[in-house]
């Protein structure tokens, strides 16, 4: 262990964990207006959770569109459905300042497909799985960091749904709002130990 932390974790230890789900407010996003009204609210915050969802594919050499960004505060998670929204300029701001730091696991595919859709420069990312590294960690998935930092255990039971769907689920909105709170309180949780510059 380093300062604490288990290197990695076992299934059968991490079903033992209590159970977690993002219980503040969720605000889905599906149009231009509402898109540019929430990231003018985002670009006053100095950190946020980030996380993106795609419609899987299951046929060989088939990729789809990234369907959802989401976006949490400690209290808010913002859920920007993007073949309703596109990319607005003041979201791509969010995404390029250096001023918010956007923190997130396996992020470089995520900026890629992000770029593909609008392009921007990325700014302010804040990799888990990097920072992580100097604890001694060694699970680097969401899950195994949630378990592993925080003690807790997350579902993933809708990672493989319709993202493109025009109305998204309860438990699809819960599932999305919780990847992207759970990265925040990771770093936050790690970052009372450690203090780095974000690339």
């Amino acid at each position: 262990m380093v300062l604490g932390f288990k290197q990695n974790i076992e299934k059968e230890e991490l079903e033992l964990l209590p159970f977690f789900h993002f219980e503040g407010k969720i605000i889905t996003i599906n149009t231009p207006e509402e898109a540019v009204s929430a990231a003018n609210y985002l670009l006053e915050k100095d950190a946020l959770g980030f996380d993106t969802e795609t419609r899987p594919s299951f046929r060989k050499g088939t990729n789809n569109h990234v369907a959802l960004l989401q976006l949490s505060t400690a209290e808010e998670a913002f859920l920007f459905q993007l073949g309703s929204t596109g990319m607005p300029q003041q979201l791509k701001e969010v995404l390029a300042s250096n001023n918010i730091l956007k923190i997130g696991v396996g992020i470089k595919d995520d900026i890629r497909s992000l770029r593909a859709l609008s392009e921007f420069s990325p700014g302010g990312f804040m990799e888990l799985q990097t920072y992580s590294t100097p604890f001694g960690i060694e699970g680097k998935s969401l899950k195994k960091l949630s378990a592993i930092v925080l003690g807790v255990r997350i579902s993933k039971s809708q990672q493989l749904t319709n993202w493109e769907n025009t109305t998204l689920t309860e438990a699809q909105k819960r599932y999305a709002a919780t990847d992207a709170y759970m990265c925040l309180q990771i770093y936050n949780k790690l970052s009372c130990y450690k203090k780095v510059t974000p690339a």
